[in-house]
């Protein structure tokens, strides 16, 4: 009866998701004839005969990039495996095109027992392997009665999660009940599954797969060919990943900037690319001088105060060409929850972030707790702490030395995770 509520509700709520995910934006890529995946209809894959088809789910961009490093670590100790990555969004499927050497990418179709079983006969994978906590019913179900594994790895489960599935915790159970391991970030994520009823046997803690971060010694190489473009001598701060409604924020924080580091640049990268255009618009409408990285010929001048990252997939050689990163997502709220401040870290950049990080709540509390990001509440202090940084090389070598050392000393999540879904 539950299940059928369930199905009853997301056959209700699937237009408006559709719809979303479907319509053509600016800058958005587009699913194009590829909708039909979203519905089960999905192409067969090339496989090396005999050999074990492994699926990863990764839902969008962010748990691409987190999983990447671990997905090419998996196929080099499996070179006879079949790898299918699926995604739910286009801009997920654009970053999983740069795994096309040693995976295939499908669409994820939607939680229709249809749907899911059209996908199964189709790739007939032999094991499941779910990013962070992405939990649908029926097509969890689905998976568990074709006697498919299911391994959740990276989970985590914020507080705020843990009380919400706790006030609906039947429909919680009619995703978990299904699943054979949860691989956690943090003994807080585990303990908090634990208490919402999965068996500790079914749990175990292997550690962020997002402090094994692998930077490419092209990321460097790109940053600095940017940096000639924005300017050597420029300081250049960087609000990586912003969303709508922070943008405005983040262009009076350098308003602000500007009145005691005059030639300050701020490098301003929205998170979705469907944004680009009307967050230029805001910063012409605010009385800057704005260029854009995709339409960039040559070095820019001093009159140029926001240059806007507008290409995909460059996010590294932005944070490379910074002296100082705000990630995004943070000074809105509770919408988001923040984004990634181990990407900046890694690269020996110095991070602040806004109050709302609960996405990253261990991550963060673990770096303050070592003196490696800063955290403001607002604007204002944004403004304070990016001027301090700046105007202060010793202090940002320092925060940035730490931010350095915890990533270091809190990675292997990756060979813990492998041994797990290898097991």
């Amino acid at each position: 009866m539950l299940r059928l509520l369930y199905t009853l509700l997301l056959t209700l709520v699937a237009p408006l998701f559709l719809y979303g995910l479907f319509k053509q934006k600016p800058g958005k890529p587009s699913v194009g004839k590829r909708w039909k995946e979203h519905f089960g209809a999905t192409a067969e894959i090339e496989r090396n005969e005999d050999h074990p088809v492994v699926w990863f789910h990764a839902v969008s961009v962010g748990e691409v990039i987190a999983v990447s490093p671990l997905i090419r670590r998996y196929a080099k100790a499996n070179p006879s495996h079949n790898i299918v990555i699926t995604t739910t969004t286009p801009t997920g499927a654009e970053q999983a095109d740069k795994l096309s050497d040693i995976a295939q990418h499908r669409y994820m179709p939607l939680d229709f027992s249809f749907a899911i079983n059209g996908f199964l006969n189709r790739v007939k994978p032999s094991q499941f392997i779910i990013v962070e906590t992405e939990l649908w019913p029926n097509t969890l179900r689905a998976v568990s009665r074709a006697a498919i594994p299911i391994t959740v790895i990276n989970a985590r489960l914020s507080e705020r999660s843990c009380q919400r599935y706790a006030k609906v915790k039947p429909f919680f159970w009619l995703a978990a009940q299904h699943i054979d391991s949860f691989c956690c970030q943090f003994n807080e994520d585990a303990e908090r599954f634990i208490r919402l009823g999965v068996d500790s046997d079914r749990v175990s803690v292997t550690g962020s797969i997002k402090f094994d971060i692998e930077v490419q010694p092209e990321s460097f190489a790109h940053g600095k060919q940017l940096r000639e473009t924005l300017g050597t001598t420029r300081p250049v701060w960087i609000a990586a990943s912003t969303h709508e409604g922070e943008d405005e924020k983040v262009i009076a924080a350098h308003k602000t900037l500007l009145q005691t580091v005059p030639d300050a640049l701020l490098l301003l990268v929205p998170r979705h690319p469907e944004r680009f255009n009307q967050v230029e618009k805001l910063c012409i409408e605010s009385g800057f001088s704005v260029e854009r990285k995709s339409q960039t010929q040559g070095p820019i001048t001093h009159t140029t105060a926001i240059f806007l990252g507008d290409t995909m997939g460059e996010m590294m050689a932005y944070l490379a060409a910074s002296d100082v990163c705000f990630m995004g997502g943070s000074l809105i709220g509770k919408k988001v929850g923040g984004h990634n401040v181990l990407e900046p870290a890694a690269l020996g950049i110095p991070c602040i972030t806004g109050p709302s990080y609960f996405n990253f709540t261990q991550v963060v509390e673990q770096m303050c707790s070592s003196n490696a990001i800063e955290l403001v509440q607002d604007e204002y202090e944004l403004a304070q702490r990016v001027e301090s940084l700046l105007q202060s090389p010793d202090a940002l070598a320092a925060l940035a030395n730490s931010a350095q050392q915890v990533v270091k000393q809190s990675q292997g999540a990756i060979d813990r995770t492998l041994k797990s879904v290898s097991d």
